[in-house]
């Protein structure tokens, strides 16, 4: 009976770490946000200002500061328009 308990409570530590992974990067709703990287790269800039980003993996990227949801906020300059 503990062995079976203790393998419930661990599919539920591991169910529930999933989860929040997979919320990462995610603003309310569920839609796509920014990562931090791209809010900082704007911070004490004006809309329309060229700036580098360094992503998480080290990569440089040339991006605009763009106004999004009353927040500047570095977009690439390939990134897909919708």
């Amino acid at each position: 009976m503990q062995i079976s308990t203790l393998i419930f409570a661990a599919s539920l530590l591991a169910m529930s770490s999933i989860s929040s992974y997979a919320q990462e990067g995610r603003g309310q709703g569920g839609e796509r946000r920014p990562p931090p990287e791209a809010f900082e790269a704007c911070e004490n800039k004006s809309e329309g200002d060229s700036v580098t980003v360094e992503t998480r993996r080290g990569d440089s990227l040339s991006a605009t500061c763009q106004m999004m949801n009353d927040t500047l906020v570095a977009v690439p300059q390939d990134a897909k328009r919708d």
